[in-house]
């Protein structure tokens, strides 16, 4: 097969340009906010910027709950309203995008409150949640790969797999780097 000619095999992404050209204005009201919030993200986490430039780091901090929380706003109602997986799909990304409306809420909250350690651990859950965009998109090529499955029967397990493997890499994460306590746990 020479590349960019086309074979008699149906294209299953095809499907998925389909249910995303009416739904234009809300994918991009998504995205793009969505490019700007996983583009800052990172900075939270680099110790310099957040010992010398503490200012920064508030005011990026806030910029970013801000970004996340209408990201997943965004999300639960594109959760709704065009949903390739169906119901499987929905129920993926409803929990996931509640889980980081409530980490960041929490995260938020603990900052606010000077309990910093708190804190930390909130918002690195919160950046595993976003993190599991990114991690279900390869399965979601493996899936296209394997041609076994259409992507309704698909994309419900591959957002439960991707969000599930990025939270628990977060929540292992947090085991390994916390700090004992004077109980020792």
């Amino acid at each position: 097969m020479i590349p960019g000619t086309s074979s008699s095999a149906p294209n299953p992404a095809k499907a998925l340009d389909a249910n995303f050209a009416p739904h234009r204005g809300l994918t991009l009201a998504h995205i793009v906010p969505a490019f700007f919030y996983i583009s800052l993200l990172p900075l939270q986490f680099i110790n310099r910027l957040r010992t010398r430039y503490p200012r920064l780091h508030r005011w990026n901090g806030r910029v970013l709950v801000a970004l996340g929380a209408y990201v997943a706003f965004t999300a639960l109602v594109m959760s709704f309203t065009m949903a390739v997986g169906g119901a499987n799909e929905t129920a993926a990304t409803t929990l996931y995008a509640l889980l980081l409306l409530l980490f960041l809420y929490k995260g938020l909250r603990a900052a606010l409150a000077r309990r910093f350690a708190e804190h930390r651990e909130w918002m690195i859950r919160a950046y595993g949640v976003t993190l599991g965009i990114a991690v279900t998109r390869p399965i979601v090529g493996a899936f296209f790969a394997a041609r076994r499955l259409q992507p309704q029967q698909f994309f419900g397990t591959a957002f439960w797999l991707g969000f599930t493997i990025s939270l628990l890499a977060a929540e292992g994460w947090l085991i390994r780097t916390r700090r004992p306590t004077a109980f020792g746990e």
